[in-house]
C-alpha cells in the first residue's frame, strides 16, 4: 500500500541505510548469531554514517534528522531479519532519556558518543523479581556524600555485554509507602568498581543480541549521574514508554510484511501435486488473510507514527499499536511458516528465526496484557 509519511530526503536516507545493511550486516549475520552479539565496531560504523540517533541535533553530535529517520532504520533492520543489532533501543529509547531529562552538562557528556557509536547504551529496569510492575524493583541507590551507592541486580538487559553506559532504575527512597515516587534513574559507566556484567543469557530468539544479567555491589556513582530529580524516575519512564512501545510496533509490522513477501515468493516457486502451491485455494485464502492483517496494521500504525511525530499524547494509541501489531505479527508469521513445511522449522531459513524473534515482542516494553490494562484505564474502566 502507498505510504505518505516519508519525504524525498527520508527515501534517500533509506537507500543509504539499506546499502549499509547489505554491506555491513547481512554478510555477517550468521557469525553474529553464533557469537551472541554484533561486533563492537559495527556500532562505530553506524555512527560514522549518521545512522545512530538520526533525530539528534548537530549541537549534540547528531545528524539533525527526525524520528521518521529512526523509523526507517527499524524497518530496514526488520526486513533484513536482523533482530540483534539494538539500534532502536539505543537511539530511540535510551538516548531520549539523556536528551529530555539530562542537564546541559550531561547532554554534552553523553549524547555525542551515543551518536558516534563510541558509547553503547543499555536500560536496566527489569529485575529477577520485578518485570512489568516497576514499583516492585529492589535495587537501591543510597546517597552517601557526593555519591550514590547502588546495590541490586538486573536481568534481561539488552546490550548488556557491549554497553558503555547503563541507565539504572533504582530506589533512592526506600520507604515502601512511597513506591513509585521513590524510583530514580542513575547513569552508571562500564568499568566502575562494583558494577559487573553477568552472563549473557541464552534465548529462544534474537540470537545476535547480547541480553545479559547486570550486578551492582556497593557500586559508587557520582550524584551528578542522576537524571532529573531524585524520585522522578517513574514519571520519566512513563513519558518515554509511549515511544518505546511504538518502536516495538514498527518492528512487528515491518517483520510481518517481509515474511509475507518472502512467503508469497516461495509459494509461487514451491510445487506440490504438479503445480505451485500458490495455485491451491487454501494457500491463496490464507495469504490473502495475512495480507489483510498486515495492511490494516500498517494503516493504523502509520497514522499513530504521524501523530507521534506531531507531538500528540498517544498513550492509548501506542498501547493498542503495541499489543495488536505484535499479536498480528506472531499470527501472520506462524501462518507463513506453515507453507515452508519442514524447511520452516530449520533455523537456516529466515522465517524460522522470525517466528522465534517475534515471540518476545508480546512480552517486552510491557506485556500485551499490561497494554490492555492501560487502555482500559484510558477508557475510565
Amino acid at each position: 500500500m502507498d505510504r505518505t509519511l516519508f519525504s524525498a530526503d527520508h527515501e534517500t536516507f533509506r537507500a543509504a541505510f539499506r546499502q549499509f545493511v547489505d554491506r555491513e550486516i547481512r554478510p555477517h549475520q550468521e557469525r553474529f548469531r553464533a557469537q551472541g552479539q554484533v561486533d563492537r565496531e559495527l556500532w562505530r560504523k553506524a555512527g560514522v554514517h549518521g545512522f545512530l540517533c538520526p533525530w539528534l541535533e548537530p549541537a549534540y553530535g547528531g545528524p539533525g534528522g527526525d524520528f521518521l529517520h529512526s523509523v526507517i532504520v527499524m524497518e530496514e533492520l526488520a526486513r533484513a531479519y536482523e533482530s540483534g543489532f539494538a539500534m532502536s533501543l539505543h537511539s530511540d529509547i535510551i538516548a531520549p532519556y539523556f536528551h529530555s531529562f539530562g542537564s546541559e552538562e550531561q547532554k554534552l557528556r553523553w549524547l555525542p558518543g551515543c551518536a558516534s557509536g563510541e558509547l553503547v547504551t543499555a536500560l536496566a529496569m527489569t529485575e529477577p523479581g520485578a518485570g512489568s510492575d516497576l514499583a516492585a524493583i529492589a535495587t537501591s541507590a543510597v546517597r552517601d556524600g557526593d555519591d550514590y551507592v547502588i546495590n541490586g541486580s538486573k536481568t534481561f538487559i539488552s546490550n548488556g555485554q557491549l554497553c558503555d553506559l547503563v541507565v539504572v532504575a533504582a530506589k533512592t527512597d526506600l520507604d515502601p509507602a512511597h513506591a513509585h515516587k521513590g524510583i530514580s534513574l542513575i547513569v552508571v559507566e562500564a568499568g566502575r568498581a562494583g558494577f559487573a556484567k553477568g552472563r549473557r543469557l541464552p534465548k529462544m530468539g534474537m540470537a545476535s543480541q547480547d541480553t545479559s544479567e547486570l550486578v551492582f555491589e556497593h557500586c559508587r556513582v557520582p550524584a551528578g549521574n542522576l537524571l532529573g530529580v531524585p524520585g522522578g524516575g517513574f514519571m520519566m519512564m512513563m513519558q518515554k514508554l509511549q515511544q518505546e512501545r511504538l518502536t516495538v510496533a514498527i518492528g512487528a509490522v515491518a517483520s510481518a510484511e517481509q515474511v509475507l513477501e518472502d512467503t508469497i515468493a516461495y509459494a509461487k516457486e514451491r510445487t506440490a501435486f504438479g503445480k505451485p502451491i500458490s495455485k491451491l485455494q487454501n494457500t491463496q485464502f490464507k495469504l490473502v488473510e495475512c495480507l489483510a492483517q498486515v495492511e490494516v496494521g500498517r494503516a493504523y500504525l502509520d497514522k499513530v507514527i504521524s501523530e507521534h511525530v506531531a507531538g500528540k499524547y498517544l498513550v492509548k494509541e501506542c498501547s493498542i499499536a503495541k499489543f495488536w501489531t505484535t499479536d498480528m505479527a506472531q499470527e501472520v508469521i506462524d501462518t507463513c511458516l506453515q507453507f515452508f513445511g519442514g524447511y520452516g522449522y530449520m533455523t537456516e531459513y529466515p522465517v524460522a528465526r522470525a517466528f522465534m524473534d517475534a515471540r518476545v515482542q508480546r512480552i517486552y516494553a510491557g506485556t500485551n496484557e499490561i497494554m490492555k490494562v492501560i487502555v482500559a484505564k484510558q477508557l475510565g474502566l
